[in-house]
């Protein structure tokens, strides 16, 4: 295993990013975001998406130079145009416009249009909280789950999260995929050669597999797919908030990132950012938090949204990340084979 400072992390990765055409803002936006996954301890969404972004860059699946632009705005909703680009400066546009607008109007809606994989979904939130505001995100992500009762996949797996700040406290963070595990571990476990547990996905044939790669060919499982068609209908209201509302592709007319080769993914992500100051009004909302909280922690055993992720990250800022050998030979080799653009 390789081992970085967070710094040094974040500069191999928007290095790479940049030798394979992204433009300045987006190589560091990106790399920021992706050693923050890591920094979690959520390697699928770490610099191990750095060389499958790069492809991309490369092949133009995914535009570089794109700038994203605010194409879009009426009252407290916002329309983003990702540009094909990468979609992490496109987020931090969305966000910062958003708490803007939620600070004037309440409340604000923002989709993102013609975007590409979005990372870790609460992290996109995180500005939010620290700015007083509640926040609720959802993504789509190319075709990998059926609909209920179907075999063949037509959702993402369509993360949604969730973010409450707190008085002089760290923020509950909600933040989950709607198939019964994120797609990025699948990726992992088919990279190493592992297997996975039986009930996360379906082969191409729609049977049980436990062969990661067959997965990947396949269809992922939805949250509680054995029992329930809960899952799958989520994921139908997720779909449809970030592409037909939007205007954002469906996620089966998108190519899957993880082929070399395809489309551009044109997918969909939207925030709704909320001040609570504008209905319970700040000092009720923060002592409803409290009390609530304080509720939860009577039963031993209990850990706060997002606890165990903030602890890890604040320890990786001291003491950095560990990545694998191959995956540091592959962003060293991304360096040394591209020229910055």
């Amino acid at each position: 295993m390789a081992h970085l400072t967070l710094e040094e992390a974040t500069r191999l990765g928007a290095q790479a990013l940049r030798c394979a055409g992204a433009s300045e803002e987006m190589a560091l936006s990106t790399a920021k975001a992706l050693v923050r996954a890591d920094a979690q301890g959520l390697a699928s969404h770490g610099l191990s998406r750095v060389p499958q972004y790069a492809t991309h860059l490369s092949n133009g699946r995914a535009d570089g130079q794109a700038v994203p632009v605010v194409a879009r705005k009426k009252g407290a909703t916002v329309l983003v145009d990702a540009g094909e680009g990468l979609a992490f400066p496109a987020c931090d546009l969305a966000i910062a416009t958003a708490i803007t607008t939620a600070r004037e109007m309440g409340v604000c809606f923002v989709g993102i249009t013609n975007s590409h994989h979005c990372g870790v979904l609460i992290d996109h939130l995180r500005a939010a909280a620290d700015a007083g505001l509640v926040g609720l995100g959802f993504a789509n992500a190319p075709a990998a789950m059926p609909a209920a009762g179907g075999k063949h996949p037509v959702f993402g797996t369509n993360p949604l999260a969730a973010i409450f700040p707190r008085r002089d406290a760290d923020p509950l963070m909600i933040d989950l995929s709607l198939s019964e595990v994120a797609r990025g571990k699948v990726m992992l476990a088919a990279k190493e050669g592992k297997s996975i547990p039986l009930g996360w996905a379906l082969d191409t044939e729609g049977r049980p597999t436990t062969d990661a790669q067959a997965a990947l060919e396949g269809s992922m499982l939805p949250l509680g797919a054995v029992s329930s068609p809960k899952g799958s209908m989520l994921a139908l209201v997720v779909e449809l908030l970030v592409t037909a509302v939007i205007g954002a592709r469906f996620s089966f007319e998108a190519s899957s990132f993880f082929v070399d080769e395809g489309n551009q993914p044109r997918i969909g992500q939207a925030f709704i950012l909320i001040d609570p100051g504008a209905l319970a009004g700040a000092d009720s909302y923060f002592e409803r938090m409290e009390t609530l909280i304080a509720e939860m922690l009577q039963d031993d055993g209990v850990r706060l949204a997002g606890a165990r992720r903030i602890a890890l990250e604040a320890k990786a800022q001291q003491a950095g990340i560990t990545i694998p050998d191959a995956l540091k030979f592959q962003l060293d080799q991304l360096v040394s084979e591209g020229s910055v653009v």
